[in-house]
């Protein structure tokens, strides 16, 4: 179980990340490749990715387990989110928390997880294994340190990369739900509105968690990262002093994760003219209710809800369900169509 202790002061600084975290989601997504389950979800991305990759994982197998602890500064704080300050942020990082924290990895172990010696020698294998892959990396070596930025980097170009556009309009329909949260009723009722998985009984915070963690926020407040591919439970981070994040998983429909990434814009297209639909497109645009998207566009509740449905089957708007309402954003096709084609920011 995770518990998250919140005192006054941290519940008015609870806020939203702007963007997705380039590095939370690569770190992430390199579980999701390596899992069986959610084929309809990520089947097709898992092979897409693979075959660009070339099974050049090596590195990345041995410092991110399928399972349980992985080391703290693969995703530094205070980065923007960004995947080159991010990855200069782990670059700088000091020699004696390298060595700390894959110490932990090594022995296959995280805070409260057993030991290898308690797993037999199976266990022991694998903990070899992976300091053999580490090192020099926890002595702070700068030729292994570039190797493990430039595996970072080749791994988020494969498959991360080609996905962003998606990866951000997912995220910034989450943060349109969580905003208007927040608006409606302040910070307790974000925290109430998060997933499932998280649980808002004031003034803690809960979740189940593989460990049992109690986690104080002391006034420092708490950042909220949203994740496309965060799924089961969220992840906090194991260092306690760190500044306190929470990556939780954001809303997901049965159909593929990615769906048409390409950008294929279909035949429902051609449907889409007329001075109404582009009002409606236009309405869309910073996310909204169907009772709001009818009084921004002129049109009544019926034909709303008509004229989002045809931008949705055209692949030009994402629709999630927040409570007893649904919330309409745009995806990048549909963004990219209000910006007359010109080009989303890149990745990281």
């Amino acid at each position: 179980m995770l518990r998250i202790h919140f005192t006054g002061d941290d519940l008015a600084q609870v806020r939203m990340a702007v963007k997705p975290d380039a590095l939370w989601e690569t770190i992430l997504s390199f579980h999701r490749l390596r899992e069986r389950r959610r084929a309809q979800m990520f089947g097709e991305w898992r092979s897409e990715a693979r075959s660009r990759l070339n099974g050049e994982t090596s590195l990345l197998s041995a410092l991110v387990p399928p399972r349980g602890y992985f080391p703290d500064f693969l995703t530094p704080p205070d980065c923007g989110g960004g995947l080159d300050a991010g990855l200069e942020a782990i670059r700088a990082t000091a020699p004696e928390r390298l060595h700390g924290e894959l110490t932990l990895v090594s022995a296959g172990r995280g805070p409260q997880e057993k030991s290898p010696e308690r797993s037999g020698d199976r266990g022991a294998e694998r903990a070899a294994e992976r300091a053999g892959r580490l090192a020099g990396l926890g002595e702070g070596r700068p030729g292994a340190l570039n190797r493990l930025i430039s595996v970072l980097r080749g791994y988020h170009r494969a498959a991360i990369e080609p996905y962003w556009g998606h990866i951000r309009a997912r995220v910034e329909a989450d943060r349109a739900i969580r905003g208007r949260a927040l608006l409606d009723g302040g910070a307790a009722e974000l925290l109430a509105t998060l997933p499932p998985v998280l649980r808002w009984r004031a003034p803690v915070l809960e979740a189940d968690y593989p460990v049992d963690r109690e986690l104080h926020l002391d006034g420092r407040g708490l950042l909220l990262q949203p994740s496309l591919f965060c799924r089961g439970t969220p992840v906090v981070y194991r260092d306690a002093t760190l500044p306190p994040v929470l990556v939780y998983p954001v809303a997901h429909t049965p159909d593929p994760a990615f769906g048409d990434c390409a950008g294929a814009l279909g035949p429902s297209l051609g449907r889409l003219v007329g001075h109404t639909r582009s009002a409606v497109l236009q309405a869309i645009r910073y996310g909204c209710t169907t009772s709001e998207l009818a009084r921004r566009a002129g049109v009544s509740l019926a034909s709303a809800s008509q004229h989002a449905a045809v931008l949705r089957d055209a692949g030009l708007v994402l629709t999630l369900r927040h409570g007893n309402s649904v919330l309409h954003t745009l995806t990048p096709l549909g963004a990219a169509l209000l910006r007359g084609g010109a080009p989303a920011e890149a990745a990281g």
